[in-house]
């Protein structure tokens, strides 16, 4: 790949990495005041959270796990992105106010704060695992591409290699600039993202076998598609059922928008509440470009790879650098833009992990159990040492655990590995927030029985309920990791409930927290009610999915902003939010 740069390809390439790098040294200083190093002096500007929030969020295994998912299964992977928005709404009014009005540096002390120590200590040490584990994700994807990427040229660094560089380039900009650094180089890798997402998939749509994102879903509408821009597939489907994404779906974006440390962070160092939402709600829709840029490039590579270049066999993990060297015109820069996208999105998610690692530790473990009158420059100290020693430890795990040869989804494969543990953090949280009365240790056992209770849904289905006709046509002969997260999740919060129902002192939990306002609410009453009537038009009445999909995303979108739609900027675009999602959940039907 490298190998083919033009001399334009090069220029644009070598400049986007100077940026990069020029925000990382400029910002790189001996940071010594704690809130300066874990939270940027909580003084970020909204647009800056938008690019810190996505950043975060659209890593390199993203751009080439939904692109990849997009070939081998279809657009219904866009669910990952399109029902993030329920999550993001939730995390600005509802999430946010709480969180920022209790002044926590890290989510664990909001949990201890709200149920106690021992949920503190819980989620501390199960979101530094998960953190841990989608770290060695990322390097592992990262030296792959990395491969990919400098493949036949002098330069092409083996496995090993590319995991100590990623390793050794991130720790190195979180060891020495903190969160600041960090921010800063996430903006410009948002902006590099965005324009390689775009112009990789307009590349793609725009080939004369494919003719636009109208002509892809004609060519898929015709006698000879795929039928791969369906947005529902079975409920007993393999990978994304229907079922699965409109309940346990729902639960993990749950957890990694309003739950997860290093992506709430960037929201918690806002500069005040207004920026943290209007922030949040800007990522969300820069996301929508992962759905009708990268996962429908996905869908039309799969008509590519086989129409034109009599190609089948590609890799899923592989499909994007294949794109890129059959569709992308060669000669006027569009190389080099998209391959600094492509590198800086290697590293942008792995920033905010080590960020967010450092603040863990240094607060709620090393402040919190070792030395309590720990000074800021103590703090930061600790939280260096723990970069360094994650990044090793990391970048081990990656060498050990990791075929770079494999095939497969590998966004998928993340996802179920680190789905056992997310239902009890969701319960805790949502019912901590909602529930003034919800017992003071609840929290503690719906946290620890998740990962139990996985198992044995697991267990339950495959060796009992499998083996029932009924159960075997809904949900197929195993049981989807979707289905089992939406299970466990009811049972979590139906622990919390009952323990809170029994427990005689349950009156007295009461921290400080607000219960969820009734008139709050409303809007989102009358959205559910205008779903429930539009679902109800098209199966009583036989109406089109895409003609009803105008009408319910525009009344959506007015009772969702009230009478006075332009009066209060966070909730009109939050519901124009909304609306786009409303719609194309009815027009991709």
């Amino acid at each position: 790949m490298i190998a083919s740069l033009k001399v334009a390809d090069i220029i644009i390439l070598a400049a986007g990495l100077a940026s990069l790098v020029y925000a990382g040294v400029r910002n790189a200083k001996q940071e010594e005041n704690a809130s300066e190093y874990f939270m940027a002096g909580r003084n970020l500007p909204w647009w800056s959270v938008a690019g810190s929030i996505y950043g975060t969020n659209v890593s390199l295994s993203q751009i080439i796990g939904m692109l990849g998912i997009g070939y081998s299964i279809g657009f219904a992977q866009s669910h990952y992105e399109l029902l993030a928005i329920p999550a993001i709404l939730t995390l600005c009014h509802l999430f946010i106010p709480a969180y920022r009005r209790h002044n926590a540096f890290t989510l664990s002390q909001f949990l201890g704060d709200r149920y106690n120590e021992s949920a503190r200590i819980l989620y501390t040490f199960l979101l530094l695992a998960i953190i841990i584990i989608l770290l060695v994700g990322g390097l592992y994807i990262g030296s792959r591409q990395l491969g990919l990427l400098f493949g036949g040229t002098a330069y092409q660094p083996t496995y090993l290699q590319g995991i100590v560089l990623i390793s050794s380039v991130s720790c190195l900009l979180v060891l020495f600039g903190g969160m600041h650094a960090v921010v800063k180089a996430e903006n410009i890798i948002t902006i590099l993202m965005v324009l390689t997402v775009i112009t990789v998939g307009l590349c793609t749509l725009l080939q004369p076998e494919i003719g636009g994102f109208t002509g892809l879903l004609k060519l898929d509408a015709s006698t000879e598609g795929m039928d791969k821009m369906k947005l529902y597939l079975p409920s007993d489907h393999p990978d994304l059922p229907w079922t699965g994404v409109f309940s346990g779906l729902l639960v993990l974006h749950g957890f990694f928008w309003t739950t997860n440390q290093f992506e709430v962070q960037r929201a918690l160092a806002a500069r005040s509440d207004r920026d943290a939402q209007l922030g949040a709600i800007a990522a969300g829709f820069l996301k929508l470009t992962i759905p009708f840029f990268s996962i429908s490039a996905g869908v039309a590579a799969a008509y590519l790879f086989k129409t034109r270049f009599a190609q089948t066999v590609v890799k899923p993990d592989d499909a994007f650098i294949y794109l890129l060297t059959q569709v992308v015109p060669q000669g006027f820069g569009l190389i080099g833009l998209i391959l600094t996208g492509f590198i800086g999105a290697i590293f942008s998610s792995i920033y905010s992990m080590l960020n967010s690692l450092s603040t863990i530790v240094a607060v709620d473990l090393y402040q919190r159990h070792s030395n309590p009158g720990a000074s800021d420059r103590q703090l930061v100290r600790i939280g260096r040492y723990s970069v360094v020693a994650t990044c090793i430890m990391g970048g081990g795990l990656a060498w050990w655990s990791f075929d770079p040869g494999s095939d497969g989804n590998f966004f998928l494969t993340l996802s179920r590995n680190t789905s056992y543990f997310k239902p009890g953090i969701v319960s805790a949280f949502l019912l901590g927030i909602l529930w003034t009365r919800v017992h003071r240790i609840s929290a503690t056992v719906a946290i620890m029985a998740a990962p139990i209770l996985s198992v044995l849904v697991e267990i339950l289905y495959a060796e009992w309920l499998s083996e029932f006709p009924p159960w075997r046509a809904l949900f197929g002969l195993e049981l989807n990791f979707l289905h089992r997260v939406f299970v466990v999740f009811v049972l979590c919060v139906g622990i919390q409930v009952l323990m809170t129902l029994t427990a005689r002192d349950s009156r007295e939990n009461v921290v400080g927290f607000t219960e969820w306002n009734i008139r709050s609410a409303a809007p989102l009453l009358w959205y559910t009610m205008i779903q429930l009537t539009g679902i109800s038009l098209i199966f009583m009445a036989n109406i089109p999915t895409r003609l009803m999909a105008w009408p319910v995303a525009l009344i959506s979108l007015i009772a969702l902003t009230g009478k006075s739609p332009f009066r209060d900027g966070v909730r009109w675009w939050s519901s124009l939010l909304a609306a786009i999602m409303t719609w194309s959940m009815y027009y991709f039907a």
